[in-house]
């Protein structure tokens, strides 16, 4: 493991005290779990730009114009 030393706002600091309370897990466990879920999130939306790059506009529209266009099964209704 490595140490990461950041300095947020007092007000921060509360938040994520007190939710880690309420979690009932460390400071450490909590920033840990955040910061992972961020980072995540930010990987998955470069990714996402990567794949959106390699895409076709009229590709997508020559595929979505092979399908029916119907009403959907009753079950699939909202």
């Amino acid at each position: 493991m490595t140490d990461l030393t950041a300095k947020i706002p007092d007000s921060l600091y509360q938040q994520v005290a007190a939710l880690a309370a309420k979690e009932q897990i460390s400071i450490d466990q909590l920033v840990a779990i955040a910061l992972s879920a961020q980072v995540s999130a930010w990987m998955t939306k470069e990714y996402l730009n990567e794949k959106a790059k390699q895409g076709s506009w009229e590709a997508f529209q020559q595929v979505l114009a092979k399908v029916p266009n119907r009403e959907p099964d009753e079950y699939d209704r909202l």
